[in-house]
C-alpha cells in the first residue's frame, strides 16, 4: 500500500470512522436495532427511547443515501458522504455529515435483522478533517519534502512520495529499514552535532528538543556516485496519552543551492586570501591553497621563467617560454606541508598544458583543466586543476568559476611581477647610489651595514656616507626619504650627491642642513609630489685633532655614543624639522669624544618595527653597544641580529658605527705668527724645520712656496694672528688661518702685472687645496702626496 493510497483508506476517514461517529444499525425497513454511545451524546436518545423506532425519529425525510442499492452483492460497502438534518432529542435541528453501510442479509431474511449501519458526525467536525485530509495527501503525494517516520528503534515505519523518490527504490524494498543502512557513507556536516543518521535521531528521542536545518552528504541508495547535500531537521513523535512513538525527518535535497554557496564561498574566499603580498609565488600558493580540496584535488601552478624576474611574457625566437613550477597542492597533503622549491619544466607536444600555453585559451582532458594566466597581454603561466575524486568532470559552472579564480590570481601575478621589476630596478639603483667602499679614514675606524626593506613594502631611500675633510677630519652621513620604489631611491642618490659636494665646501653641520633644506624646498616647488620634503637627516663632523664632535639633524634620531668606559649617552642635539619643510633653524651641538669612543648613527627602520616602538629599540641598540670593545663588525652583525632576527622589516635600516681615534702630537705641529711681513720668512723657516724633523726634505720647495703665497694673501687681505699648521698624515697638510672671510681666487696674469701668479702656481704643484670657514675666520689648506719612497705616515697616535 503506497502512501495514497494509506490517505484514501478508511482508517483516514476521521470523525465517520465506525470507532469515533454516532452510529445506528438498521434493519430492512430502517427500523433502528442498535445504538451508540456516540449516537446518544450527539442527539440526545439514549437507546430505551430510540430503539424500534423509524429512522425518521431523528432523521427526517428517512430514505438515505445508499438504500435503493438492494441489488449490491451482500457484501461491506463504503457509500457516499451527504449533508443531512438530524432532530435532536429536545427539537434542535443539526447539520450533520452522514453515510451509510450495507451489511450482510440472509436470503430469508425478514425484519429486524440488521441490514446497515448508518454513521453521523457533525458538520463542522467533518469539514475540518477533510481540509486536513487534504493536506495530509499533498504531503505525502506532492510535497517536494521528504518525510519519513522511524519509529523507536529508527526504523522506517513511513514515508511520503519525495521520500521515497529519493531513495529510488519502492517502499517495500526498504520499509522497516535503519536509516543507517539507507545511507552508510554519508555524514552530517553542521557542527555541534553528532555525525551519523543514528546519533542525530536518538539525541531528538533522548532530549525532545528538534534539530533543524542539519547539512547531510551522502550518496543516494539506488545511485550511488556524485554527493547530495540535503537539508535534514527532525522533532520527536508523541501518541495522545504523551508515549514516545517515534521520530519524524523531513529532508529536502539543496545539493544545487548548495554547490553555488561553496563557489561563491570559494570567490569571497579568492578575494580575501589571494594576492596578500606582491610575491609572486606566494600569490601562486594562496591559488591552490584556496582551491583544494574544495574546488579540485590536485592544484598547480607554472609561471613563465621571465615573468619570474619581472619582465613582459611572450615567446622568444617563436618557440615556448621556458616554465617554472612554483607551487603545487593536493588534498592529501597536510595543512603546514613545506612549499617545494621552483623548478623548471617542459611539457611535450600534444599535453594539455603544451596545447594551453600555445593557443592561449583553456583546455580540458576528462578530469583536467588548464587555464592560462593572463592578464592583457601574453600568458603568463598556467594553472592545473585536476580531481580525483567523483564527480572528475568539471560542469559549466566550475568552468566559470575556474576562469574567475584565475584571472584574479592573473591580476595579483601581475601586480607582483611590476612590482618585481620595480623592485630590482630600485635596488640596483639603490645599491650603486649607496657606497660601494668607504676608504680608509684617519681620524675613525668604521663598519656598516645596510638592509633594504622586505619585498612587501618595496625599496626605500635610507642612506649612509662618510666624507674625508680637510684637516684629516670626516663627515659622518645618515639619512631617510620618505616613502619607497624607484623615486625614493633616486631621491636619495640627488640627496648624497648634494650633501657630498656641501661637504666639500667644509661647511658647519648646520649650514649644510640649511643649504640641504633651501635645495629640497626649491625641488618641491618645482613638483609637488617630490618625495625628498620631509627627509630626516643627521650630519656630524669629527675632528681627530682636537677630537671634538659637531653635528646637527633635520628631524632625525640622534646618534648614539659610548664613551671608552662604556657609557651609554643619546645627545641632547636640537632635533631641526625635516628637510624642505623651512621655517625653522638648524642647530649645531659640539661634545669632546675621549680617544676610543663609539658612535652609532642609523635610520628608524634598525630601531622601529611593526611590533616595537622606537623606545624599545632604542634600548636594545644601547644594550648592544654597551660591549663597544668587540670588532666593529661584530657589533653590526649582533645589532641586526638583536634588532632584525627575522631579517629586514617594512623599511630600509642603516647602521654606520665609527670609532674616534687622534692624531698624535707627532703628527701635527702648529705656530702662532703676527700679520706682518716678517711672518713670511719665519713662516718658511719653521715649515722646513719640521719637514727635515719628519724626513721630508724632498717636500721643502713646494711647502716653502705653498707656506710663503698664503702667508703673504692672509697679512694683504686679513687680519691677526695667523697661524700655521702642518700635519702628516696619509698625505701632508699644510693650513694658515686668518681671521678674514674673503676666499682667495685663481686668476691668470697678464704679462705686465707685477703679482697675482702665486695661488695659480701653488695650487699647479700641490694635489689639491681648498678653504674652509669657521666662526673666527677661514682656513686655506694644500695637500700634497708623500714621495714614493717615503715609507708612509705612521698609524694615528704615533
Amino acid at each position: 500500500m503506497n502512501a495514497w493510497n494509506a490517505v484514501e483508506s478508511a482508517e483516514f476517514r476521521g470523525p465517520l470512522d465506525v470507532t469515533r461517529a454516532a452510529t445506528a444499525v438498521l434493519d430492512a425497513q430502517d427500523v433502528v436495532i442498535g445504538w451508540s454511545p456516540a449516537a446518544r451524546q450527539l442527539l440526545g436518545y439514549s437507546p430505551e427511547e430510540v430503539l424500534g423506532r423509524p429512522l425518521r425519529t431523528f432523521l427526517p425525510a428517512a430514505e438515505v443515501a445508499g438504500r435503493a442499492g438492494a441489488g449490491r452483492p451482500p457484501e461491506a460497502s463504503v457509500s457516499g458522504i451527504e449533508v443531512r438534518t438530524a432532530r435532536h432529542r429536545d427539537g434542535r435541528l443539526l447539520e450533520v455529515a452522514l453515510t451509510s453501510c450495507r451489511l450482510t442479509i440472509p436470503e430469508s431474511g425478514t425484519g429486524g435483522v440488521p441490514a446497515r449501519i448508518v454513521a453521523a458526525a457533525p458538520l463542522a467536525e467533518q469539514r475540518m478533517w477533510e481540509s486536513q485530509q487534504s493536506m495530509l495527501g499533498g504531503l505525502a503525494t506532492q510535497s517536494p519534502v521528504g518525510l519519513g517516520i522511524y519509529d523507536t528503534d529508527l526504523r522506517l515505519t513511513w514515508a511520503n512520495t519525495a521520500f521515497i523518490r529519493e531513495i529510488g527504490l519502492p517502499l517495500k524494498d526498504f520499509l522497516g529499514v535503519r536509516a543507517e543502512a539507507l545511507y552508510p557513507d554519508g555524514e552530517f556536516v553542521t557542527e555541534g552535532y553528532p555525525r551519523t543518521l543514528d546519533g542525530v535521531m536518538q539525541q531528538v528521542l533522548d532530549t525532545g528538543e528538534p534539530v533543524l536545518d542539519l547539512h547531510f552528504v551522502g550518496q543516494q541508495p539506488s545511485e550511488p556516485g556524485p554527493e547530495h547535500v540535503w537539508s535534514c531537521s527532525y522533532y520527536r513523535l508523541l501518541d495522545a496519552r504523551g508515549q514516545v512513538i517515534g521520530v519524524c525527518e523531513d529532508a529536502f535535497d539543496i545539493t544545487d543551492r548548495y554547490r553555488a554557496q561553496r563557489r561563491l564561498n570559494l570567490l569571497v574566499a579568492a578575494g580575501r586570501r589571494i594576492g596578500t603580498t606582491l610575491d609572486m609565488t606566494v600569490t601562486a600558493r594562496e591559488m591552490t591553497e584556496v582551491a583544494v580540496p574544495d574546488f579540485a584535488s590536485l592544484v598547480a601552478v607554472d609561471l613563465v621563467e621571465s615573468v619570474l624576474a619581472g619582465e613582459e611574457p611572450g615567446a622568444r625566437d617563436g618557440a615556448l617560454p621556458t616554465l617554472v613550477r612554483v607551487a603545487t597542492r593536493s588534498a592529501g597533503d597536510p595543512p603546514d606541508a613545506s612549499p617545494h622549491d621552483p623548478y623548471r619544466l617542459a611539457y611535450p607536444p600534444g599535453s594539455l598544458p603544451y596545447r594551453s600555453l600555445s593557443s592561449g585559451g583553456m583546455v580540458r582532458g576528462e578530469s583536467t583543466m588548464v587555464v592560462p594566466l593572463r592578464a592583457g597581454g601574453d600568458a603568463m603561466g598556467l594553472v592545473t586543476f585536476t580531481r580525483e575524486e567523483e564527480p572528475a568532470f568539471f560542469d559549466k559552472g566550475e568552468i566559470a568559476l575556474a576562469d574567475e579564480l584565475v584571472t584574479r590570481t592573473a591580476v595579483s601575478l601581475d601586480n607582483a611581477r611590476r612590482f618585481a621589476r620595480e623592485h630590482t630596478a630600485a635596488l640596483t639603483l639603490q645599491r650603486n647610489l649607496l657606497p660601494q667602499h668607504l676608504p680608509e679614514q684617519s681620524a675613525v675606524d668604521l663598519a656598516y651595514r645596510y638592509l633594504p626593506s622586505d619585498d612587501r613594502a618595496g625599496v626605500g631611500g635610507d642612506w649612509f656616507d662618510v666624507i674625508g675633510l680637510s684637516g684629516t677630519r670626516v663627515g659622518l652621513v645618515v639619512g631617510d626619504v620618505v616613502g619607497h620604489g624607484l623615486e625614493a631611491a633616486a631621491t636619495m642618490g640627488r640627496l648624497r650627491t648634494t650633501v657630498r659636494a656641501l661637504a666639500q665646501l667644509d661647511l658647519s653641520p648646520d649650514e649644510l642642513l640649511s643649504r640641504l633644506d633651501d635645495l629640497v624646498g626649491q625641488s618641491a616647488d618645482a613638483g609637488p609630489d617630490d618625495v625628498a620634503t620631509g627627509v630626516t637627516c643627521l650630519y656630524a663632523v669629527y675632528d681627530p685633532v682636537s677630537r671634538r664632535c659637531t653635528m646637527a639633524r633635520a628631524g632625525h634620531l640622534p646618534p648614539a655614543v659610548v664613551d671608552p668606559e662604556g657609557g651609554l649617552s643619546f645627545p641632547e642635539l636640537p632635533a631641526g624639522p625635516p628637510l624642505g619643510l623651512g621655517g625653522l633653524p638648524f642647530e649645531s651641538l659640539e661634545i669632546e669624544l675621549p680617544v676610543g669612543s663609539l658612535i652609532a648613527l642609523f635610520t628608524d627602520g634598525l630601531v622601529e618595527t611593526r611590533d616595537r616602538d622606537v623606545e624599545r629599540g632604542l634600548r636594545m641598540l644601547g644594550r648592544v653597544l654597551t660591549d663597544h670593545g668587540r670588532p666593529l663588525d661584530e657589533l653590526c652583525d649582533r645589532a641586526l641580529g638583536e634588532l632584525l632576527p627575522d631579517g629586514p622589516g617594512a623599511d630600509d635600516s642603516a647602521l654606520l658605527l665609527v670609532r674616534t681615534r687622534e692624531l698624535g702630537v707627532r703628527q701635527v705641529t702648529a705656530w702662532e705668527l703676527p700679520a706682518e711681513p716678517a711672518a713670511v720668512g719665519r713662516a718658511r723657516e719653521l715649515a722646513t724645520r719640521q719637514l727635515h724633523e719628519w724626513g721630508l726634505p724632498e717636500l721643502t720647495y713646494t711647502t716653502e712656496l705653498a707656506v710663503s703665497e698664503l702667508v703673504t694673501n692672509a697679512i694683504r687681505h686679513a687680519s691677526g694672528p695667523l697661524h700655521l699648521r702642518l700635519l702628516r698624515d696619509r698625505t701632508l697638510l699644510t693650513e694658515v688661518s686668518d681671521t678674514g672671510h674673503t676666499s682667495p681666487h685663481l686668476r691668470h696674469a697678464a704679462s705686465d702685472d707685477e703679482g697675482g701668479r702665486g695661488l695659480f702656481i701653488v695650487a699647479q704643484l700641490v694635489q689639491r687645496w681648498g678653504t674652509r670657514y669657521t666662526p673666527y675666520g677661514k682656513t686655506i689648506w694644500t695637500e700634497q702626496a708623500f714621495p714614493p719612497d717615503y715609507p708612509g705616515a705612521p698609524r694615528t697616535g704615533g
